[in-house]
This record gives structure tokens, sequence and C-alpha cells, in this order.
């Protein structure tokens, strides 16, 4: 398979569209190993213009008189199988100098008309009836509808209507901004299997929908690019890079995030001594640069930092553990800082996003709740305390079979299990009950020397799920919990044993039931303020 990919940019392979066409071209590696690839910069190329003379044509047929790159053009379109056109909408139609190009192609047809043309047409010199086209181009605007209308006909006429194969993305722009990676780069996940799937079966339904979707809607995409400019709309005045970026971050705001009341995000920018506010309200927001509101959140950050962290240089979670920025008021804003500065488009065609609502949840019940009625029943009777935790166990596999279990729900099942057989088979309920406290506890314990803390696999169902593991602060957060947790129940194992000698022993379950609560309270509690006191610095 030969392939010719014709870049008519005239920024060469800085141009937007060019990371697309790498893409597809990357599918079609990926489905044959039997490729060749040439690639042709029309703006390198020495083209004059086409002079009218038809001299191709009645003096020197299928060759034009001037001497120049275009005599190399042709016998490669000609070596190709496969021609992908890359090029920038340009006033909508192509480039110029790729205009001229497709112009200078006149002495690969003959001069004579064909009789099978409603328009009127020339035939080829060549057998050209084998060959694949592919047309990929990025447009400034948010949707590509009607503004290919210039495009479409000369192609339909060059290579023949329905006769190849496009690939029109709009909001091209958004290609060369690093802060925007992590979005255009899914998008060129679904170029690259554009690429696997034409050169077998043809690019699927599935694929093209992902192709011709939106990276943003309407109004985010064109208040970006408004801002993008860098001058005043109404004045032309300059306008600072920083001030530039805020807007841009906060045209990413998502009203569906909107919980009830309105709130205001403050930056200081600390090396450059710049600080603006977004307020972000029911069905709107605002870039505010004096007479200051009070704030939800402050974040107080080199300019420099919160562009790497945007852009995915740095990681913000890693840099907030590092102290590098500060985070001031309502830290809650910043645990759900995707679900605010995320666009409904993304929002709902992100893979992350899917994946995320189709993720199966973890429950703590299925943890506790097998230990609390074995420690009630087995300290009140050891007949009940044998069988009820034994059945608690089976039935709590069917109420939560679509729940995804850990290992710990695994442990404790099986010790559980363990401990209820024992006192079946006559053990002492005197030293069985402080040592399944033990046990429990040592496990919680144990868990903190592995990378992901017991707790952590629960409390991750509140923040992205597995996503949560990446975030440091996340894990150490529950490292000191699952640690503290650990040391109750042991703690509990020792006043268990010392208890159940007293007149206490009957309700050693239930009064052991009062230190797991207030320590809850106390989870809830620290979960808030221990993150936001890290980011206080």
């Amino acid at each position: 398979m030969n392939v010719l990919v014709i870049n008519g940019s005239p920024k060469g392979k800085k141009s937007n569209t060019y990371k697309l066409s790498s893409s597809f071209v990357d599918g079609l590696k990926e489905s044959t190993a039997d490729i060749s690839i040439d690639e042709i910069d029309v703006c390198k190329l020495n083209i004059n213009f086409c002079l009218g003379c038809f001299s191709c044509w009645n003096k020197t047929p299928g060759k034009c008189i001037l001497n120049d790159d275009m005599n190399k053009v042709i016998e490669r379109l000609l070596w190709a199988d496969i021609t992908i056109w890359s090029f920038p909408l340009y006033y909508y139609s192509v480039p110029s100098k790729l205009k001229t190009l497709i112009d200078r192609q006149l002495p690969m047809v003959h001069p004579f008309m064909t009789q099978d043309s409603e328009s009127g047409s020339h035939p080829s010199r060549y057998d050209m009836s084998n060959k694949k086209n592919v047309l990929i181009s990025t447009c400034g605007f948010y949707t590509t509808k009607g503004n290919y209308d210039s495009v479409l006909p000369l192609f339909d006429h060059l290579l023949g209507k329905n006769n190849y194969e496009t690939i029109f993305c709009s909001q091209g722009e958004l290609f060369r901004v690093p802060e925007l990676k992590n979005k255009t780069d899914q998008y060129l996940e679904s170029v690259k299997a554009a690429g696997k799937e034409y050169a077998t079966t043809g690019i699927s339904s599935n694929t093209r929908a992902k192709l011709e979707s939106l990276l943003f809607p309407k109004e985010t995409f064109e208040e970006m690019a408004n801002a993008s400019w860098g001058v005043e709309r109404e004045t032309g005045k300059k306008t600072d890079e920083s001030l530039v970026f805020t807007k841009q971050m906060a045209a990413l705001y998502n009203k569906k995030s909107y919980s009830g009341k309105d709130l205001v995000i403050e930056f200081c920018y600390t090396d450059i001594n710049k600080t603006y506010q977004i307020l972000l309200q029911k069905d709107d927001h605002k870039v505010i640069t004096e007479n200051f509101f009070p704030f939800t959140t402050k974040i107080e950050t080199p300019f420099s930092l919160w562009k790497d962290i945007a852009c995915g240089k740095i990681s913000g979670r890693d840099a907030l553990m590092q102290q590098k920025y500060r985070v001031m008021g309502d830290f809650n804003l910043m645990i759900h800082w995707d679900k605010y500065f995320g666009s409904s488009t993304e929002q709902e065609n992100s893979p992350k996003e899917h994946k995320a609502q189709n993720q199966k949840n973890t429950n703590m019940a299925i943890l506790l709740i097998p230990w609390i009625v074995f420690w009630v029943t087995a300290s009140i009777n050891t007949f009940k305390g044998t069988w009820i935790p034994i059945a608690t166990c089976t039935l709590l596999s069917i109420i939560f079979f679509r729940n995804k279990k850990t290992i710990y729900d695994a442990i404790s099942n099986s010790l559980v299990n363990l401990f209820a057989l024992s006192l079946f088979f006559g053990c002492n309920i005197n030293i069985i009950l402080p040592i399944s406290y033990f046990a429990f506890g040592i496990m919680w314990a144990i868990s903190c020397l592995f990378k992901i803390p017991l707790t952590a696999y629960y409390s991750a169902n509140e923040y992205n799920g597995d996503e949560a593991f990446n975030n440091p602060l996340f894990i150490k957060t529950n490292r000191i919990l699952t640690f503290l947790w650990g040391i109750l129940y042991i703690l509990i194992s020792v006043a268990t044993f010392f208890l159940l000698k007293t007149t206490f022993a009957n309700y050693i379950g239930i009064v052991n039931i009062f230190p797991p609560i207030i320590m809850g309270l106390f989870t809830t509690w620290f979960q808030k303020w221990y993150p936001a006191k890290v980011a206080r610095g």
C-alpha cells in the first residue's frame, strides 16, 4: 500500500490539520505492515501558477511547459494507492498554493469532453479507478456545516463525486492549545481509529459519529476563540496573557454543575502580581478584574505553574502536595474541579466519564456488617453467634452482587466465618471475641503499608472512582484514617478482653458500637479538614 500525504498548509508540519493526518496514517500503519508513506509539503515546493496556455493538451500532450516541482508531484500522485489531502480551511476554500497544485494537474487529463458528465468534464490520461483519496481538514469555526460548500464541489470535479472520504474537523485551532491536550488527544485517537478502519472495512458509523461531534459547545468554543486573540473587543487594546488564559479557563465552566449558590474563585498569580476572579452563576460566568467580591475559594499560585498544570506538564495534585501553590476557603471546589470546568459536551462524550458511570462501586457495608453481626450475636448467645454471621455473609453476597468487591471484603468474609465456626466447635467466647476485634484492627493497620490503604477503596466512590488512587493527597488522607481505625479496633480488642470478665459481658457487642460511631464522625470531619489544611500550606 502506497500512501501519499499532501500537506497543503502553509505552516507545514506545525499545521493543526497535519496532526489529524498523522494520526490517520498511524491508523493505516496499524492495519498493515506492507505500507509505504510519502509526504509532500506544498509550502516547500517550487510550483508556478498555471498559465492557461493549454500546451499540455495540444503542443506537449501530458507535459507542462513549466519546468518545476509539479512534474514530480504528478509522478507521486500516480504512484500512490491512497492520497491524503491535508489542508486547513482558508477563507472557505483551500490554501492558495494547494489550489495552484490542483490547477497544475491539467496535464493529467485529456482535452476532449467526456460524454458521461452532466456538467462537463475531461477524461483522465491514466487509470485512476483503483486509487483512493481522503480529505482531512480543520477549520476555525465551531462547526463544519456550511463552511465547506466551496471545497466539496472542487473535489467532486477533481476526484469524482462520492469517490473520496472526508474528515472535516471544526474548532481546529484548539489543537495548538497545550491546556486542551487531553481533549484534543481524544479526537486524535478517533482519527487514528478511522485510519485503521479505512484500510480494511471502511470507517464505522460509531467512529464517524465521534469524528463529527463537537469538541466543545458553540458558546464555549467561541468564547475561548475570541479571548485567544489577546485584544479587547471594544477597544482593540492588547490583553495581558494571564487574563487571556483566565478567560479561556472560565469559558470551560459547566453550568450544569451549579449547586444553588454563586461561587467566586480568586486567582492570585504571585509571580506576575496579577489577581482575577471568576464568578460562577446559574446561567453565566464572569471574569472580574477589579471591585472584587468576597471569595469562595482563593488560589495563590505562580502563573507559570498554573499554566504547566493546565497543559499537563505537572500534576496539580502533586504540585499541591509539594506546596507549590496554596488554596484557601472552600477546598471542596478543588476536589470537584473537573465537575465545574468540564463542558457538557466533554462530560457526555469523555471516555473517562463514560467509564466512571459504568464502573462498579465498592460498599463499606459488605465489609462491616458481618463483623457487627458476629460481635453482637456472639456476645449474647454462642449458638446465634455461629449461624447468624455465616448466614449474613451469604445473604450479603446476594444483596450486593452488583457491587465491586475488594480483597478486604473477601478477607473479612473468611475471618468472620472462621471465628463463627470456632464457636461452633467449642472455642471459648472470652478468647475468640477479643481476637476477632484484634484481627479486624490488624487488617486495617497492615493495609497502611500497601500502596492503597483500606479506606481508600471505599471513599474513592466520591472522588471519580479508581482515578482517586492517583491523587497523593487522597491517599495520604486515607492512610492516616485507616491507621487510626486500625488502632481503634486494637484498643477495643484489649478493652473487650477485660470487659468480658464484668457484668457487661452480654452487652459487649452493643457497647463496642459507640467508639466506631464517634470515629465515623471524626472521619467525616477529617476528610474535609486535612486536605484543606495541606492546601493552605
